[in-house]
């Protein structure tokens, strides 16, 4: 199959900062207990005027810019959320709109917190069957608006943004390999409906995601032939700071090996790993070659991970 490579991520972060201390006070709690629970120092809210669209098009511009793709060259759009305002239409076909670009495919994915992971999936498909050629892929949560502000379970946790990457045919073969695993029978630990503010069972979620990733993990290196010492980074989902810290010890490797910016950024669902992959692109943290593992899971259940190659 043809192979892919991510040329460029960009994002865009709301400017209300919500600190630890700002919600200790309005819950009746400590900023050590938020910290202890979630690993988080800090998140961010998005405004009335920072629309889900439009936080979505700014992350799409941000890429484009870094990746200097012009949006004509841009073949399809697909935008990965929980957390809609308007199914028709959807998000990608207002960043169609915004960006103003004439033709191309556009589709929303909701597939839980590890949207993002299926989106790359199937842009790598579209790609091999050469149907097209680069594509836009934006994770963009509005959490905040779908939140119960008195629940502290998910009201510590969750914060917004949007974070976006292009996609393309790549010149030279690069190692690329998936495993997405979905488990509908236990969708309802997690769930977002209309209207209505997410509902997690907290020690239900935690108990899938530190085993089920791992063996999803597992069950990736085996069919790419990889070791996980070959491995540069594993870039998960930004779900909580004991998940990862418990992902990183039952695969028995350090750490600094999992990627985390969720002290700073918060757990924003879909847009999570593409914020990530921002950071560490600005950071120049991979060299061609490279290997990382981008690890998605959480609601429908669904759990996907994805080898690359940089």
């Amino acid at each position: 199959m043809e192979s892919i490579e991510i040329i460029a991520s960009g994002s865009y972060i709301p400017k209300n900062k919500v600190t630890n201390a700002i919600l200790a006070k309005q819950l009746g709690i400590t900023e050590e207990y938020i910290f202890k629970r979630t690993g988080i120092k800090q998140r961010f809210f998005a405004s009335e005027t920072e629309s889900i669209e439009n936080m979505a098009t700014n992350a799409a511009k941000d890429a484009l810019e870094k990746a200097k793709v012009e949006k004509e060259k841009i073949d399809m759009i697909v935008v990965a959320t929980t957390a809609t305002e308007c199914f028709m239409p959807g998000i990608s076909y207002q960043v169609q709109r915004q960006l103003d670009i004439k033709e191309c495919i556009c589709f929303d994915l909701l597939a839980g917190c590890s949207g993002y992971i299926n989106g790359i999936d199937i842009i790598r498909n579209y790609i091999a069957l050469g149907r097209i050629e680069k594509a836009i892929l934006i994770g963009v949560e509005n959490l905040s608006a779908h939140t119960k502000k008195d629940d502290i379970g998910t009201a510590i946790l969750l914060s917004d943004g949007a974070g976006a990457t292009i996609i393309q045919k790549a010149e030279k073969e690069k190692k690329y390999e998936s495993y997405i695993k979905s488990e509908g029978q236990q969708g309802d630990i997690l769930i977002s409906k209309v209207n209505e503010s997410i509902y997690m069972e907290g020690k239900e979620v935690y108990k899938y995601a530190i085993t089920e990733t791992v063996e999803n993990i597992k069950e990736l290196l085996k069919r790419s032939g990889e070791k996980l010492e070959n491995i540069k980074y594993i870039i998960p989902h930004q779900s909580n700071d004991r998940i990862l810290q418990a992902i990183a010890n039952r695969l028995k490797i350090d750490e600094s090996k999992v990627y985390r910016n969720i002290a700073t950024k918060g757990n924003t669902f879909c847009a999570s790993i593409p914020i990530v992959l921002e950071e560490i692109q600005e950071k120049e943290l991979l060299n061609p070659g490279d290997k990382i593992i981008l690890l998605g899971y959480g609601g429908g259940l669904n759990t996907g991970s994805i080898l690359m190659e940089v």
